[in-house]
């Protein structure tokens, strides 16, 4: 079996009285969409927080690609090649979609964005930005201001701002939200493809696409993993039915 991409291990954190993330241990291998659900609260944007780096964790260990995360800030660890998309949009909102994966392009390339030349026929910055947007279906967007985009088209640029910074693993979290069924089902069918260029962690309430998408599925109910298996195992397993699915299955 490949080396995980990244490994979890026995992850905590407490806020005060509350274990948000208690004990926690999951892996993402090479290939796969490896699913995290659970009930509102549960700790699941704790956790995703923690591996990005924006949290830290009380003990436990993150490695990524085989290396210890801890005391790399956020920054560090896309360097590294961890590719994340919000539940909440972090664009640049008065920035064109274009320029706006133009921005993760020139941090791909290791340089800070040069806001005093005419960017826009810098060809090393075009060329693969709009190559971005073409793959998520937005190139026809592409000189619209971020906070004129619909709230589907603002997830699909966020997706296109993760593909340029080049990562070795995706994360996402709750990328179906707020979408309609049409463009839900457009973007499972993007992500099943996606999955063979980087594996993906993905943290989403849509549970027909979770069961659409994923290899395996992590249960996380206040702060602990009750099961992983599976989607077959986890429809089945009567604990998480009882503690989440119900009806769902």
């Amino acid at each position: 079996m490949a080396e995980p991409v990244l490994q979890l291990s026995d992850l905590r954190k407490s806020f005060g009285a509350l274990k948000a993330t208690d004990g926690v241990s999951l892996d993402l291998r090479p290939g796969e969409i490896h699913a995290l659900i659970g009930p509102n609260g549960a700790g699941k944007s704790t956790l995703i927080h923690q591996i990005c780096g924006s949290i830290r964790p009380d003990s436990g260990t993150i490695r990524f690609l085989g290396e210890d995360m801890a005391g790399l800030d956020m920054a560090a660890r896309v360097r590294k090649g961890l590719g994340r998309s919000f539940q909440i949009s972090s664009l640049a909102p008065e920035f064109s979609a274009l320029c706006n994966v133009m921005l993760a392009v020139q941090a791909r390339q290791g340089s800070s964005f040069r806001f005093l030349r005419p960017v826009a026929s810098d060809g090393s910055l075009t060329g693969p930005a709009m190559a971005m947007l073409e793959r998520v279906g937005l190139e026809a967007r592409a000189k619209v201001p971020a906070a004129e985009l619909s709230h589907g088209e603002r997830r699909q640029l966020e997706i296109a701002i993760a593909l340029a910074l080049g990562p070795k693993a995706f994360l996402f979290d709750e990328p179906m939200a707020g979408l309609g069924p049409g463009g839900s089902k457009r973007l499972t069918g993007f992500l099943d493809g996606l999955r063979h260029e980087a594996p993906i962690l993905l943290v989403e309430h849509d549970m027909d696409a979770v069961f659409a998408l994923a290899d395996r599925i992590s249960v996380l109910v206040y702060g602990r993993i009750i099961a992983t298996g599976t989607v077959a195992e986890i429809r089945s397993d009567p604990e998480v039915r009882r503690a989440y699915l119900g009806d769902a299955v």
